[in-house]
């Protein structure tokens, strides 16, 4: 049993090897699920993955149809009855057989040995890499299929630098690994890269040749200027940064993204952004530079996997190689036999640096070839373009139509040429939809098609896209694309109702709670002020008590001390002069008391203040006649002052 379950996970990692060089897809994981689900029959996977209108796997084929590298459609049922067999599936038909019922659409050939489960390796691509080692460059090509520590096994025999102290740098994705497999980083194909190794100081005799590695290690100052927000920033970087990196950061600082970032000051020789500053050509130790947002779609957010409001118009791939004649195409130009001089020039560089660039060659291209009227093309990523799509108000939303092109596809011209560019349809995809579009001719740009999707849609969407194929056939016409393109229409603005209703719903609800959240608000400052009010009032109460009691404190403490600076009372059998008083309060009550007539009226005054009384507040009067006593002179005695022998006053208080 043991031996039995070691020979099933051999078998299916054998499968498993045979369905990702057949299909392509990297991703371990996603190809077991697909094997999963077709109970990990390879041909049926495969299949599954490349539908018929792509091709059928095929064990045995002529040498007339290997030449034309073009198979009509097998059918699936009988292919996988004869891999039971252990026979070869039925051929192919050929054109001549196939007259009565022509296939939709033309077959991509693909080599399988079914009863051997062993399929035949696509051609790898080939890389080019020109690496850059103090001041020694070296120019490599390797396989797609190659991994990094490939690469640096090479540069080892190359430059007599050991794999263990060489750091290879460089990459647009950041640092990898030497096991980092170079398809996965879906590279140009004219790459530049350098190697650093710190660990190796420059002997005598390479002293002169350690120029780029001191450059490597140099600070660069860029006084970098923001028009448009009239703002410098002065920047340290490393001569091992790139230019690309660079970028980025400003990025940060600017919320200018990479691809609307217009510059002005680098030098002609920094054509790449891959380039290092110590070899971009930049003055040292500090440069200038200027930069501003070109004219671009707005910001882009991130997008979820939401985003189902695609709809595919391609002409790729799927095309009916029997129709070929009819429209015009050469033989020779099917087949790729044209001579250089008949050929187009590509939709889309398969170099660009970003999307808006390629996009941008993409329009100019396609306007030269069609004429100017045609769909108006989103100028920029794939996220800008659904975020525009997707993420407005539910009213403002629009269906994202992908066009994809495919030069190699015979029908494209006529595609485009009749039904991308008929008014009609030109003006329903301006009205309704934003219009995205890529050229998937070269398998890089492809590879970065599906990383966007990916990256942006989610798995799901990336396999559609992978298995998508549009058929461009001469039965298609104007009238049923726009029957297409309203039915998505239709089902788009039925979902938008609904949106539009949740939306609207949504906002009366924030509305109300925006009016309770602030009549509560308004609530809350109403006590708040009256609180602080209150406490104010208390304060005041507070400190007012406070004050009238120091003054109450200060009052008794005059009194006493005049009460006890008054001299004696003298008695009434003095021998001297003596006054004797009577002076009425202003609660009605008397007070006496004896003076001897040779007293000053200040002791009297003081005498009356010692009872309350204080001469500042109060006034001392005589009944008859009235008299202000105490507008007298303090220093005048009670004698002079004709309070004598004795007199009746009577107190009241100053106004």
């Amino acid at each position: 049993m043991a031996s039995e379950s070691s020979d099933n996970n051999m078998d299916r990692e054998m499968i498993l090897a045979d369905f990702q060089a057949c299909t392509g897809i990297d991703n371990i994981a996603e190809a077991i699920t697909l094997l999963e689900l077709n109970n990990w029959d390879l041909v049926a996977a495969i299949n599954g993955v490349i539908p018929q209108e792509n091709g059928i796997l095929q064990s045995n084929y002529s040498s007339q149809a290997s030449q034309a590298n073009v198979f009509g459609p097998v059918n699936q049922a009988e292919a996988a009855e004869a891999e039971a067999r252990g026979a070869a599936p039925p051929p192919a038909p050929t054109s001549s057989s196939s007259s009565s019922s022509p296939p939709s659409s033309a077959s991509v050939f693909c080599p399988v040995n079914v009863s051997s489960r062993h399929i035949v390796e696509r051609q790898s691509r080939m890389l080019h890499f020109r690496v850059e080692y103090r001041q020694r460059s070296v120019e490599l090509v390797v396989e797609e299929a190659s991994a990094v520590g490939d690469i640096k096994q090479i540069l080892e025999s190359e430059l007599g630098v050991p794999v263990s102290k060489m750091q290879l740098k460089g990459w647009k994705s950041g640092d990898v690994s030497d096991s980092t497999v170079l398809r996965s980083l879906h590279l140009p194909k004219n790459n530049s890269l350098y190697v650093l190794t710190p660990d190796i100081a420059p002997t005598a005799s390479t002293s002169t040749n350690s120029a780029l590695q001191d450059s490597l290690n140099q600070n660069f100052l860029l006084v970098i200027s923001h028009r448009e927000a009239q703002r410098d920033y002065s920047l340290n970087f490393p001569g091992s940064r790139t230019i690309q990196e660079v970028k980025r950061n400003i990025s940060d600082l600017t919320n200018i993204p990479v691809r609307h970032q217009q510059w002005e000051g680098w030098p002609a020789s920094a054509s790449d952004d891959s380039m290092t500053l110590a070899v971009s050509g930049i003055s040292y130790p500090c440069h200038h530079l200027s930069v501003c947002r070109r004219s671009s779609p707005a910001n882009p957010q991130e997008p979820s996997e939401e985003c189902a409001d695609v709809h595919m118009i391609s002409d790729s791939e799927g095309d009916d190689f029997e129709d070929a004649s009819e429209f015009g195409v050469d033989d020779s130009e099917m087949f790729g036999m044209a001579t250089s001089s008949s050929r187009k020039s590509p939709m889309m560089p398969e170099n660009s640096e970003n999307e808006a660039d390629a996009l941008l060659h993409f329009t100019a291209e396609f306007s030269s070839r069609y004429g100017e009227n045609h769909p108006m093309f989103f100028i920029g990523s794939l996220e800008a373009a659904s975020q525009e799509a997707f993420y407005g108000k539910a009213r403002d939303r629009k269906l994202l139509a992908i066009y994809l092109h495919n030069d190699d596809s015979v029908l494209s011209n006529v595609f485009c040429s009749q039904m991308m560019c008929a008014d009609s349809i030109v003006s329903y995809l301006s009205q309704n939809f934003i219009t995205w579009a890529w050229d998937v001719t070269k398998e890089a740009n492809k590879a970065r098609l599906l990383t966007m999707c990916t990256r942006h849609f989610g798995s799901a969407v990336t396999q559609t896209v992978r298995t998508y194929r549009q058929t461009s056939s001469r039965n298609t016409t104007v009238d049923e694309l726009m029957m297409r393109l309203m039915g998505a229409m239709e089902i788009f603005t039925a979902q938008q109702q609904e949106d539009i209703k949740d939306e609207d719903e949504r906002e009366a609800r924030e509305m109300v709670k925006r009016e309770q959240d602030e009549a509560y608000r308004l609530s809350l400052e109403a006590d708040r002020k009256k609180r602080e009010a209150q406490e104010r009032e208390e304060a005041e109460q507070v400190r007012l008590e406070r004050i009238k009691k120091e003054q109450e404190e200060e009052k008794e403490a005059i009194r006493l001390s005049l009460e006890q600076t008054l001299p004696p009372e003298p008695d009434e059998d003095s021998a001297e002069q003596i006054s004797k008083l009577r002076i009425r309060t202003p609660s009605g009550e008397f007070v006496e008391r004896r003076f001897l007539g040779s007293c000053k009226l200040q002791v009297l005054f003081d005498f009356v203040a010692s009872k309350g009384y204080p001469s500042d507040e109060f006034k001392l009067l005589t009944t008859f006649p009235r008299r202000n006593i105490t507008q007298l002179d303090p220093s005048s005695t009670l004698v002079e002052a004709k309070l004598f022998p004795q007199e009746t006053l009577f107190l009241e208080a100053k106004e």
